[in-house]
Parts: C-alpha cells; structure tokens; sequence
C-alpha cells in the first residue's frame, strides 16, 4: 500500500501570529483574515497543570471534536497536561481521546498531526500497559498511524513519530508490543516494515530469555531472519539487532555458546538462514 505523504498541508505566510497554548486556551487576536495561526509545539517539561482540572475533563471531548483546527490543538496540549498532570482524570475517556488522536494524525494539516503525535507520546509514557486493554482497537489504530507517520517524507512528522514509537517501547511491557508489531513486519509498505522492525528490536533489547521463549524464541529467530532479507538497510540492521539480542540471551548460561547457538539455528532455519544467523554472531 503506497503512502500519501503529508505534503499538501497550507502554506502559513512569516507574517502570522503565534498561537500559544500553554497558559490556558488562548486564541489569536487580531488575525489578518487569510492568516493562518502557527501552533507553538510544547515540550512535555513545559506543560503546566489545569487549574480547575474536574470543571476542564467535561468538555474535552467535545473539544477535541471542533471544526476548528486550531482549537483541536489546544485541546490535544490539554490532553497532554492531563496525562501528565490529572491522569486519574482523563484515564475514563482515554480510548476516546486515542481514536481523536488518530484522526487528527490523519489530517492533512502538519501541525495538528505533529501536535496529535506530541499527544501520543505523553499517553504512552503516563498510561504505558493501561493503553493495551482497549475494547475498541485504540491502542492498536494508534500504533498503525504513527508506522505511518514515522515513514513518510515530512521531516518534522517523521522525527516526531519516532519518538512517540521509543517513548512506547519504554513504557509498554515487552512481549504484549511484540504481539501488536508483528503484523507489520510484513507489511506492504517497506518504509513501514523497516520502522516496525526498528521498534520490535528496541523492545526485544529489553527482553530475557523467559519473555522470548513466551513470544516463541522461533518465530523471533524466523522473523528476523526474513527481516535480513528486506529491501531497506534500516530494516535489515534492526534484523541483525534482533539477533544478536536473542544470541546473548539465549547463550547467557552456555559455555560453548557458539556451539549451542549454532546447533539451535540450524535445527530451526532453512540452512541459508541458519548460516546467516551464526554469521551475525560470529562477527567482531
């Protein structure tokens, strides 16, 4: 499936005025008429908390449902400080805001998807595991769209997407990320593949042999295995990532662990597949 950049988001003219979003829900004043406001992207540390937070949650959803891009925004940088600020808050409407957080990712304005990613990543780090027991396909919506983000060609969107898969690798529990990535290691898109493999193999850096074994120490040789014959550098250095992972848990407690490696490798692989895995590890 062919990717549609990002790219046809309007140009904003130097002469705009900045729209601040951290001290409440400021708006714009005195706007030219065909001025489109610039968003100010906060970073997590600069976010201060709601000062009537319970007044606040109520109407937040519909907020985040306005016709108005720009107020979207505002309200995205207010889901931000709830998480952060007010989680016991936000957590009874949180699949909500992740489909909204999808949506907005999908929107053709740069900033708002810039803004929604920025939202994603404070999610990630306040809800960690919470976030898997959606019943409505959030978590799993909001992992495709931001391998879609991190792959297309807008720079900024891109860098922003990578960021929010790392702070999701540190804060979700290894083996039930796995689960949800494995799909997209064989996806259509190779520029996709490549960021899911990426991702797998931060995960798997985290995991012992008990957590490998339970996702099927197999599968995740296989898979790296048919990852090393992908099309992209970036996929096949996270294959040999994946690899030497596995190699050094798997001989943690072997004397011979060449030997053992070896003889695991070949009693799982086709043989070209095997020679390659032992050549990963037999390397300087």
């Amino acid at each position: 499936m062919a990717l549609k950049p990002i790219d046809n988001a309007l140009l904003l003219p130097p002469e705009t005025i900045k729209l601040g979003v951290n001290e409440g829900n400021k708006t714009a004043e005195s706007l030219p008429p065909s001025a489109d406001p610039i968003i100010d992207y906060i970073s997590s540390e600069n976010l201060e908390p709601i000062s009537d937070p319970e007044s606040k949650i109520h109407g937040l959803v519909e907020e985040l449902d306005s016709k108005d891009w720009t107020k979207v925004c505002e309200s995205l940088n207010d889901v931000r400080r709830f998480a952060l600020y007010h989680s016991l808050l936000l957590l009874p409407i949180l699949e909500k805001v992740m489909l909204v957080a999808v949506k907005a990712m999908k929107n053709p304005r740069s900033a708002l998807c810039k803004t929604s990613i920025m939202a994603s990543s404070d999610i990630f780090k306040v809800f960690g595991d919470q976030l898997l027991d959606s019943t409505i396909n959030a978590f799993d919506n909001l992992l495709l769209q931001l391998l879609l983000k991190a792959s297309q060609d807008k720079r900024f969107v891109c860098e922003e997407a990578d960021r929010a898969l790392n702070a999701m690798v540190k804060s979700v529990t290894p083996l039930p990320l796995l689960n949800k990535l494995r799909p997209y290691v064989s996806h259509s898109n190779p520029r996709v593949r490549a960021k899911a493999a990426i991702t797998i193999s931060k995960s798997v850096s985290k995991m012992g042999l008990e957590g490998m074994n339970e996702f099927g120490l197999v599968s995740l040789v296989q898979m790296a295995a048919d990852l090393l014959n992908d099309r992209l550098p970036e996929a096949r250095e996270a294959a040999r990532n994946i690899v030497t992972s596995i190699y050094e848990a798997y001989t943690r407690n072997e004397e011979q662990k060449q030997e053992s490696w070896q003889n695991f490798c070949q009693s799982s692989l086709p043989p070209i597949h095997a020679q390659s895995m032992v050549k990963i590890t037999s390397s300087p």
